[in-house]
């Protein structure tokens, strides 16, 4: 098993990888006969929810602690009687209704169950929509009388894998929910323009509570109807792939949300059907129901769940959420991941484990190419590693230690932060695995935190952002916004990811409309006019984002491996070489340093953090001053990066 050559110190764990690999192969065995494949089986969506046939529609449902099941809409009057379904046995209903169900009605599932009738949305909707007047959602036949037309086939994601994290509906400027379309005209060329080669989705899947950041999920098919209509995301991922941009769907398979009328949490009028029954369904932190990996129907609804949106919408790849939640019975509440032994315990759960497996497997089969992203703060032994070599099978892990230690950072004295330990986190991996690094995603620009740009800058930005305007708070946060960024792309991690507008330091933070702000859209949006105003300092912000992804993609500086030269705390300096390339960071806030360089052909400066279009004093293409026969400068708070050939 590599995954135990890659880290002698799993040997003695060797009996349990074992055993994690048996298990998995055991369940694929069960769910696939020879000479199939997981990808040809799993299909929930292609034999339940609303079908097309000869005779009009078939409506087929799983609900195996029903005793009756009536669909009941507007193609009916609501009448829930006149269209019960039959009992097919093993929980499985089914209807066929004669003639034409106009595209767009809205429908209902009545459902008895334990003597108590209940209201119900069809688990396989397309499309589910809420009524404004009375709050109450109702699912919604979905066959549009033309399918979309895909214009791009056969996309393939580029290198560097860049993303730009983004929520759709708070994409727009106006304090307003903004839309697919919307998106698709005003943000793509955007995010084209800046040089990222990926989008990250949020809130995709239909959610009953916009607040919730679509992490509470209520309808796994269902794109939710606040941001548009399936077709007008198909538009937005087509129009992505023609601007050479893959796109990734945030799904979230660790837990769901607890309504019951619009989830899934007590579809069958139990609560043990998708989920685990007791203390263990329930999750202490979050509010929501846990999904039961172990049980085989619900393993094939939610990799039916992956199959459906990587093939119906052509997503390009998946960050699956919430995966510590996921591995531990403890969820990673309050635990500390410091010894190999917390990995394979008894509160580690084996079930998750092998549905993770099986999803990874079920994406490469649909599509080689498929991005898997895995959020994990555990620091799970092969997340990212294949399934031969003892793994999860997932291509990347999320950075996430990185981001919290930046915060950790921007709460000691700037004299205090220690390169060694930023070294360490921007650098350690798991043996041959990858990771996305970041400086901060929405996680850290929600209520309750800041951006980095806030915590270095604080009430200053509101006042003195004008590029006359002089004051050092600001100027120490560009500077260090700036480095902090440039370290971290060129060094932490294989891949590389931006929440959207924190690239030029979207000031303030995100709270999405609730009851304690009076329902307000002010802080959920992106004021893009900001960058754009050429008398503003966020513009310069705009300009080193742009210029740092060109830098490190079209020099072929990305990618290549990283060797520390100087880790310097007294000093400030960090030191380190990519290539052909020398970087070179003063974090000293007042003393400017000549470095030495190695003899060479060539030298000179590839790129500078105080460059004049970035808001610094540096005449950008001008060596004299700064490059010197002996060394380079290196001035306070700022980012040299200099080619010797």
């Amino acid at each position: 098993m590599n995954i135990l050559q890659l880290d002698p110190w799993l040997a003695p764990y060797e009996a349990a990888i074992t055993k994690r690999l048996e298990l998995f192969a055991e369940a694929k065995s069960q769910m696939v006969p020879p000479g199939e494949t997981l990808a040809s089986l799993c299909n929930g969506h292609l034999y339940y929810g609303f079908h097309p046939s000869p005779e009009g529609w078939v409506y087929r449902e799983w609900a195996p602690a029903a005793s009756e099941l009536a669909l009941c809409g507007d193609f009916n009057g609501w009448n829930s009687q006149s269209h019960k379904l039959t009992a097919l046995g093993n929980g499985n209903w089914e209807i066929t209704i004669p003639g034409e169900i106009p595209h767009g009605s809205r429908v209902q599932l009545r459902l008895r169950s334990q003597g108590r009738e209940l209201r119900r949305i069809p688990l396989y909707c397309k499309r589910v929509v809420q009524d404004l007047i009375t709050r109450e959602f109702a699912g919604v036949i979905w066959l549009p009388p033309e399918p979309y037309r895909w214009r791009h086939q056969g996309f393939i994601p580029q290198e560097p894998l860049y993303i730009y994290e983004c929520h759709v509906g708070m994409s727009a400027e106006q304090a307003t929910v903004s839309t697919f379309s919307e998106f698709t005209v005003k943000v793509l060329p955007r995010i084209k323009a800046l040089g990222y080669t990926a989008i990250q989705l949020m809130a995709i899947m239909e959610h009953p509570y916009y607040g919730s950041f679509g992490y509470q999920v209520s309808n796994l098919f269902a794109v939710t109807s606040r941001l548009g209509t399936p077709e007008e995301l198909k538009e937005l991922v087509d129009t992505a792939h023609g601007m050479g941009i893959a796109v990734i769907m945030d799904i979230v398979h660790s837990h769901v949300v607890r309504n019951t009328r619009e989830g899934l949490a007590e579809f069958d009028g139990t609560d043990y059907q998708f989920c685990h029954q007791g203390v263990r369904g329930n999750h202490p932190a979050w509010q929501t129901r846990l999904y039961n990996y172990g049980k085989a129907e619900v393993r094939h609804f939610l990799l039916s769940n992956v199959k459906y949106w990587l093939e119906e919408y052509r997503f390009d790849g998946l960050r699956f959420d919430g995966i510590t939640s996921m591995l531990y019975h403890h969820h990673g509440l309050g635990v500390s991941f410091v010894r190999y032994d917390q990995y394979f315990s008894p509160e580690t759960d084996t079930e998750a484990i092998i549905y993770l497996q099986l999803a990874t497997l079920l994406g490469k089969e649909i599509n080689p190419h498929c991005l898997l992203i895995a959020e994990d703060m555990s620091g799970m032994p092969g997340m990212c590693l294949s399934h031969a070599a003892g793994g999860f099978g997932f291509d990347y892990r999320l950075n996430m230690g990185l981001p919290d230690y930046y915060i950790k950072m921007m709460k000691q004295k700037e004299e205090d932060w220690d390169l060694g330990q930023l070294w360490y986190e921007l650098t350690t991996r798991r043996p041959g695995e990858k990771v996305i690094g970041y400086t901060e995603s929405h996680d850290q620009a929600l209520v309750g935190d800041k951006t980095l740009i806030f915590w270095m800058a604080d009430r200053d930005m509101y006042t003195h952002m004008g590029k006359e305007d002089t004051n050092p708070r600001v100027e120490r946060a560009l500077a260090l916004h700036k480095m902090l960024r440039l370290v971290t792309c060129a060094v932490g991690g294989d891949g590389y990811l931006n929440f959207m507008g924190n690239e030029f330091g979207h000031p303030e933070w995100i709270d999405f409309p609730r009851e304690g702000n009076n329902w307000s859209h002010h802080y959920a949006r992106r004021q893009w006019s900001l960058a754009d105003n050429p008398a503003l300092k966020y513009n310069y912000l705009l300009h080193f984002d742009r210029a740092m992804l060109a830098f490190l993609a079209q020099e072929g500086v990305y990618g290549r491996p990283s060797h520390c030269l100087l880790n310097n705390n007294k000093r400030r300096l960090l030191v380190f070489t990519k290539g052909d390339y020398l970087f070179l960071l003063n974090f000293h806030a007042s003393q400017s340093y000549l470095h030495p360089l190695p003899k060479s052909r060539e030298r000179k400066i590839a790129f500078h953090s105080a460059w004049q279009r970035f808001g610094g004093f540096v005449e950008e293409n001008v060596n004299a001053g700064l490059l010197r026969l002996d060394g380079v400068v290196v001035d306070p708070r700022t980012a040299v990066v200099v080619k010797v050939t």
